[in-house]
This record gives structure tokens, sequence and C-alpha cells, in this order.
């Protein structure tokens, strides 16, 4: 059985098992939710562009008490589907999946949680050095993404510390800023310790895994080859007068047809909110992309800034906009946001007016159309 059907199987036989043991489980240790999405993206630039999409997200979760531990999982499919014109022609695009799909075993201190996960961690908001397994864009108001297979624990101290440990299904597809997907089947591991300091919080983190060149590379280049590849990051937020956080990044692959095995990733930023009406939130962050051959070099890399801010009209209304800026190309990307929200429904309208050729975030390219100019509609139901 291919790993995709070995997933899904997986997923079904969980559910089913579920269903089945809700006579020895009390009602309240379950439940179900979902959620429903619509949009739609017109991007009028030469060539026009237009994309209209519905996704589902159905999710079923439990929680058992055992003893002074508890049992809980959760389980949920990603559907959805989408159609893109383009000049003359019209594309179709449609997925089912597992979207998560872990088990938990947890206690005052400690947790054990093994499935299909979202892993992400740092102090970064908006350009995230740390982006190291999910694909958040940070303009998407539900901050949807991709999970990992894996396992993952962690311990936290009666001091706020804590630390992570994990284990990963490599799986041959891009997550967070890799340009490489990992090797299929190969098993990737690290950890993060996290310590209080003053007002906030200071954290070393490491990785390992080893990337896969010849997935997208040709066969003349790469020869077959593997590339280990090793991450160690620091970060560190603290909370003054105004929010103060940096993260800093360092990844080094073992490539032999490149002498630029180094990236380093750089953000510094800062928040307040100002005491104007119901509040004006202010944030800035800069960011720098490096690669070179030596740690920190910068022999090819790109440097943004990011300016946002956001205001709620009311408890329904609420507008948001960024501005980033593309020091090394000299490009605006321009994003604004008006959101309605009510108890079940909320409603986005959004309007992006950015380069032609857009390189702002590693984006999953099936719901994403923001080069140039436009404007996106959406609809999202919770239930």
């Amino acid at each position: 059985m291919k790993p995709a059907g070995i997933k899904y199987g997986l997923l079904l036989v969980t559910i089913v098992a579920l269903l089945l043991h809700t006579g020895t489980v009390r009602a309240q240790s379950l439940g179900f939710k979902g959620q429903a999405i619509g949009w739609t993206t017109l991007n009028p630039a030469e060539p026009f562009q237009a994309q209209v999409g519905l996704r589902y997200i159905p999710e079923l979760s439990f929680s058992l008490p055992a003893g002074k531990y508890s049992i809980d999982g959760k389980f949920s499919a990603n559907i959805w589907g989408s159609s893109m014109w383009q000049g003359d022609s019209t594309t179709l695009d449609k997925e089912l999946s597992p979207y998560r799909m872990w088990l938990r075993f947890s206690g005052d201190q400690f947790e054990l949680r093994a499935g299909l996960q979202k892993i992400n961690f740092g102090s970064a908001q908006m350009f995230r050095p740390l982006m190291w397994f999910d694909r958040i864009d940070p303009r998407d108001p539900l901050q949807l993404t991709d999970g990992v297979y894996g396992l993952l624990g962690r311990y936290y101290f009666l001091n706020n510390a804590n630390i992570w440990l994990w284990g990963l299904y490599g799986e041959d597809k891009i997550k967070g800023w890799e340009l490489l997907p990992s090797l299929k089947n190969s098993i990737e591991y690290g950890g993060r310790v996290q310590l209080p300091l003053y007002t906030g919080e200071v954290a070393l983190t490491y990785h390992h895994r080893t990337a896969d060149p010849t997935a997208v590379l040709p066969d003349s280049i790469t020869q077959g080859m593997q590339a280990p590849e090793n991450r160690i990051a620091l970060d560190a937020k603290m909370d003054l007068v105004v929010g103060l956080w940096t993260e800093i990044s360092l990844i080094h692959q073992d490539l032999s047809f490149t002498e630029q095995q180094y990236k380093t990733m750089l953000n510094v930023g800062m928040d307040y909110t100002f005491n104007l009406g119901n509040g004006l939130n202010m944030m800035g962050e800069g960011f720098a992309y490096l690669q070179g051959e030596q740690p920190f070099a910068n022999e090819e890399g790109v440097v943004f800034g990011l300016l946002s801010a956001s205001y709620p009209v009311s408890i329904i209304h609420n507008v948001s906009a960024m501005v980033f800026y593309d020091f090394t190309n000299n490009g605006f990307y321009r994003f604004i946001n008006w959101t309605v929200a009510y108890d079940k429904w909320s409603f986005y309208v959004m309007g992006f007016w950015n380069p032609e050729t857009y390189s702002l975030y590693n984006v999953d390219p099936r719901t994403s159309l923001y080069g140039g100019w436009g404007f996106q509609l959406m609809a999202v139901f919770n239930h």
C-alpha cells in the first residue's frame, strides 16, 4: 500500500474505532466541529487571473481521564477544491487529505503527542526564521497550514522553563523555508530548551534532517546525492514598555554542487498598543535572509522591513494593514484586511498590491494568488 493510502486508512480506522467506543466514553469527552471556507481572488493585472475555492475542515476530538493523567486526540480532514481562470485557460484542483491526526498522553507537567500535528515555536510575529515545520502566511486570517508526522514530547518546569524533544517522519514535500524536501522515509530529530528571562523568555533550538536534492534538481547535478542538514536557532522576547523580540537561525546543508552551504535568517521586531480609541496596535520587524560559504556571510540574500497596524473598530469590525519593503530589490508589498466577525460567521475583504514576481514567503501556491494587485473575498462558517 502507498504511504498516502496508509495515512488515509489510519485516519478512517481511528475515527471508526472512536465512534464504536462512544458507548463507554462520557458524552462530554467527545466533540465534533467544522470550518467551511469559501473564497474568490481577482488579479486584474495582465494576464487576468481569477480563483474560486471551497474548503471544509471537519474535526473530531476526544478526551479520556486516566487517573492523574489524560488521553486525548484530534482527527480532522482537509477537503478543498479550487478553479483558476487565467487568460483563456481554466484549471481545476482538488484534494482530500488528513489535516490533523494525533493522540496525546499528558500529565500536570508533561505531554507526549504522536501523529500528524502542527509544531511551531519562536518569538517573531511575521518574518519567522523559526518557521521550520509550518507554512503559515501571516496575512492569512485563518492561519491554516499543513502538519508534520512525528512524535513530540514536552516537559514544563515549575519556574516556566520547558524542554521539547521531537522526531519527525521525512516526507518528500516542502515545509517552512525549505527549498529542498526531506529524504522520503528518513527520520528527522531535534529539540528546544526555553527558559524564563526577566519579563520574557529565551530559547535555543536544534534540528537535523537529510535533504533530498534529487527531488527538485536533475541527476546531472545531484548524481543521486543526499544532503545532511543541521539547524540551530536562538530566540528571545521581552515585554517592557514595548514588546521586543529577536530570532536568529543558522542552517548548514552539505551540498557538493554549491559553495553556498550556509543560510542565515535574522529577525528583530517590536510592537506597541497606543491608547487611541479602542487601541491601535503598531508592529515593526526587520528581516534578513543570507546565503554564503561561511556562517552569517552575505554573498546572496534579501533584506525586508515590515510595518503593520491593527485597529478594532468595534466588537464586530476590525481593520488591519501591512506594508513590506524589499530593500534588496526595491519592491513594496501592501496588504489590507477588513474583518467582520459574528458568532459563527466571519467575512474578510482583502486587498493587495505587490510586485509581479512574488517572492515574499514560501507560501502554498494552491491557495495563494498574491502577485501583482487584486482583491480577495472570504467567508468562513464555524460550527
